[in-house]
């Protein structure tokens, strides 16, 4: 009998929206996994790009870039991504091999492959928590590369606006133990309300002893940066509106709030690690970095 079952590939998750920004995201590691000078290495995040019609034509190698490090989007912004990369991955491995911490849990996790090319610990459980089609899509190119994950990877297909909070116990997160957290590259589409939240959330199924990091902004009007060249390129070049994907009310103060709450926080410029790595975005004028914020929390053993 001819199966006429429709099969979730997942492709209408990354197809349009802020899951497209997810294969953005993938062809900046891609390009920086093949820098010569390359800060972070993801081998799976071409493939992504390549499977995706969303993406069709976009380059996934330095040398496919025709303006290299001057293009906007593909120069500048795709190293944005690559430090942000290897800062976050400096991170979670921190919380594992000197932290201790044993779960990790990557929010709005998209084409996040960390459970398959970082160097866990023994015992390490990568919890990833994204919508079904998202999931079902890395699922299906990492599938037909034969990757390997180098921990227990428990995928939670769940849209954030649901009771992923409730379902993570069930998938085997053990809220009595430590971990580590990590929303990457998800706040600003949040509305205030949802990202607080969120935050809240996190502080309320963590015990102490446990790590997260998150991005944020501090513009008061993100619109004031419509014309820069960040935004411009993205625009013009694969037909992405961040500005039209960001939320734009006046965003949180979460660092603060998680302060309140007993954690001892750091926030950062990606800038600094640029100084740090010795290379990365630096400021310039009209700059669409200028509020982005990186921010590390530690709740303390003992809350």
């Amino acid at each position: 009998m001819v199966e006429t079952a429709h099969r979730n590939t997942g492709v209408e998750g990354v197809a349009g929206g802020v899951g497209v920004t997810a294969l953005l995201v993938a062809a900046a590691r891609a390009i920086e996994t093949h820098r010569p000078d390359s800060l972070a290495q993801d081998v799976f995040a071409e493939h992504f790009v390549l499977a995706a019609p969303a993406s069709k034509g976009w380059p996934v190698r330095p040398e496919e870039v025709t303006d290299g490090d001057a293009n906007p989007l593909w120069g500048r912004f795709a190293r944005y991504f690559g430090l942000r990369t290897r800062v976050l991955d400096d991170f979670l491995l921190g919380s594992a091999h000197t932290g201790g911490v044993r779960q990790v849990v990557l929010v709005g996790a998209g084409l996040d492959s960390r459970a398959y090319r970082l160097g866990w610990p023994a015992g390490c459980v990568v919890f990833e928590i994204d919508r079904e089609e998202v999931l079902a899509f890395k699922h299906q190119v990492l599938d037909g590369v034969a990757a390997v994950p180098k921990a227990a990877r428990v995928p939670v297909p769940m849209d954030l606006r649901d009771d992923w909070a409730g379902a993570l116990p069930g998938a085997g997160f053990d809220p009595a133990a430590p971990s580590v957290w990590l929303i990457e590259g998800l706040l600003f589409y949040l509305p205030p309300a949802a990202e607080t939240y969120l935050v809240d959330t996190v502080d309320r199924l963590t015990a102490g002893g446990s790590a997260l990091a998150f991005e944020a902004k501090l513009e008061k009007d993100l619109l004031a940066y419509r014309d820069s060249a960040l935004y411009t390129a993205t625009r013009e070049q694969i037909g992405i509106d961040l500005l039209d994907l960001f939320d734009l009310s006046p965003r949180p103060d979460s660092a603060g709030r998680l302060a309140e709450r007993g954690w001892s926080t750091a926030v950062h410029t990606p800038f600094d690690f640029t100084r740090l790595h010795g290379r990365g975005p630096l400021p310039e004028p009209n700059d669409a970095l200028a509020g982005n914020r990186w921010v590390f929390a530690d709740k303390p053993r003992g809350s």
